[in-house]
């Protein structure tokens, strides 16, 4: 049995036709079924369905045999005893720093300066921070980041931005672009070695999806 981690939403989606050039079809629903492991069309091929932050630790401890993610997740949580074949170039997006359009961000981050961020991803803001030089204090929030600068709670926020239009909505500005996000393939080291036929056979179709679609 092949066991791949998924989480529901944009990743899900845009996996479907990966899953479909390796010749493998969800039969299910994730949005409409309440079911945590999804059959497939192959008898030994099934998908679980965690969490996003999830996903990393499923697959390292053997509770699946791949899984995709983002690299946001990898970085935050750690991809210790994972192997990472494979960059799908699926679910773009990037992180920035955005606050109020009416705060002066260039001031605040002088050098020596000290600046409240909040933000779901801590150890990537603090490490870019702490590049710059300079000192912050970091609330962790896991939601509706938006809200921080608008009620004081922080001078900026560190998220996922995919097209804009949240930050626009709320009047929050990007200032700095920390880095581009796109999803990966991670595979259990002990897995490949013991199912390592029907493993490659995954990676080599993925691999081949995505290089016809990023041509």
């Amino acid at each position: 049995m092949i066991t791949l981690a998924l989480s529901k939403g944009r990743i899900f989606d845009d996996t479907l036709p990966l899953l479909k050039a390796a010749g493998i079809e969800v039969l299910e629903d994730p949005e409409k079924s309440r079911k945590l492991i999804l059959t497939t069309n192959l008898p030994d091929v099934r998908v679980l369905v965690v969490r996003a932050t999830d996903v990393p630790t499923y697959v390292q401890y053997g509770g699946a045999d791949l899984g995709i993610t983002g690299k946001d997740t990898l970085l935050e949580h750690g991809s210790e005893g994972l192997y990472q074949p494979l960059d799908l170039q699926i679910a773009k997006c990037r992180i920035s720093v955005a606050v109020r359009a009416d705060f002066d961000y260039a001031s605040a981050v002088k050098q020596g300066s000290r600046l409240t961020v909040a933000t779901k991803y801590v150890a990537i803001a603090r490490e870019f921070f702490a590049t710059k030089g300079v000192h912050v204090d970091l609330i962790k929030l896991y939601g509706s980041m938006e809200l921080a600068p608008l009620t004081g709670l922080a001078d900026a926020i560190v998220d996922l931005v995919s097209t804009g239009n949240t930050l626009k909505a709320n009047h929050l500005v990007e200032v700095e672009h920390i880095m581009e996000i796109s999803s990966r393939l991670v595979v259990n080291q002990a897995a490949l070695k013991l199912k390592q036929e029907s493993i490659r056979r995954i990676i080599d179709a993925f691999s081949a999806a995505v290089k016809l679609a990023n041509p």
